[in-house]
């Protein structure tokens, strides 16, 4: 495969402004709106929880236990929020043991021996860091509920705190959602075909397919692990069972962060040569604030690049 950007040095300057723009105006479209939805959801879950504990008067360890869903708002309940970590230190737990009460599937369940014991430690935190200027009606001495502009209220401002506090991962969640969708867009108007293999050995030529695991030697040379490609695609000409073309999905809304991270995809490259040699095909699908640091450690690595706002640079993978 030609190289299609990283030996243009002349044109990153270009590229970079031209790719500034594009995540900029994107952002100022989508991102209100991506978070107006997301104050939806989060005002449900919130609505949700102001249920389950009678407005945060009934909140019991065994409550708590039965359903760790509510955490993440209750974190949001206290003053000030709480963060994750924070939370696990002031209740002398793992912060893999709090992690674990967020991560379970939004549904009661049974509660165990070792959720009931972390939520006997997590429950008395949180009742004494309870927000009362929030939720005047939880303050030592008050007995009546609350009015329903006092529960309107208190729930739309837990509800932008959660949102505030996941504000990160709600923009990259939309950032990912647009470029695969327009990485999908080109391949099928090119007649390619979306599968959902095991996998790349499954991988028909023609096919391509999203989050797909690839086996490669670790870096001790003798153990093997998977690594997620956010694309794979199988040229129509290729070999069933021929490593696919791999494509990295990337977008950023500053400078700083994509040189703090830009050793990932070299090590990942790295994995990926060491055990399927030098013909692989990895390359970067870029979008936001790449400067010519990032770019010239890219291609120092060997690895190119196709920008969002030129995305027919695509063609040049041998599609």
């Amino acid at each position: 495969m030609d190289a299609i950007n990283r030996c243009k040095v002349d044109e990153w300057k270009t590229d970079i402004e031209q790719s500034v723009d594009f995540y900029n105006s994107w952002f100022l479209s989508f991102a209100p709106s991506t978070f107006r939805n997301a104050r939806k959801s989060a005002c449900h879950k919130v609505d949700e929880v102001f249920e389950l504990t009678d407005n945060g008067s009934n909140l019991t360890k065994a409550l708590l236990a039965m359903a760790p869903q509510m955490l993440p708002v209750l974190r949001q309940m206290t003053c000030p929020p709480i963060a994750r970590d924070r939370l696990a230190g002031l209740s002398k737990l793992p912060a893999s043991t709090v992690k674990s009460f967020e991560d379970t599937e939004r549904k009661p369940y049974r509660s165990s021996c070792r959720m009931l014991s972390a939520a006997e430690k997590i429950v008395p935190v949180l009742l004494n860091l309870l927000d009362v200027d929030l939720l005047p009606w939880l303050a030592k001495g008050h007995k009546s509920s609350p009015t329903r502009e006092q529960r309107a209220r208190a729930a739309l401002v837990i509800a932008d705190r959660l949102c505030g506090a996941y504000s990160d991962p709600i923009i990259r969640n939309a950032q990912e959602s647009r470029q695969l969708d327009a990485i999908s867009k080109f391949l099928l108007a090119k007649g390619y075909v979306k599968a959902h293999p095991m996998s790349f050995a499954e991988l028909n030529p023609g096919e391509f397919a999203f989050h797909l695991n690839i086996n490669v030697v670790n870096g001790d040379g003798d153990s093997r692990v998977n690594i997620p490609v956010d694309v794979a695609i199988q040229p129509k000409d290729a070999k069933k069972g021929r490593l696919p073309i791999m494509i990295e999905a990337k977008s950023a809304g500053d400078f700083a962060n994509v040189n703090k991270r830009r050793k990932e995809e070299a090590q990942k490259i790295t994995q990926l040569r060491r055990t399927y040699g030098n013909r692989v095909s990895f390359v970067l699908f870029l979008c936001g604030y790449f400067d010519t640091g990032y770019l010239g450690y890219e291609a120092a690595e060997g690895i190119d690049w196709v920008w969002e706002h030129r995305i027919s640079d695509m063609r040049k993978l041998g599609l």
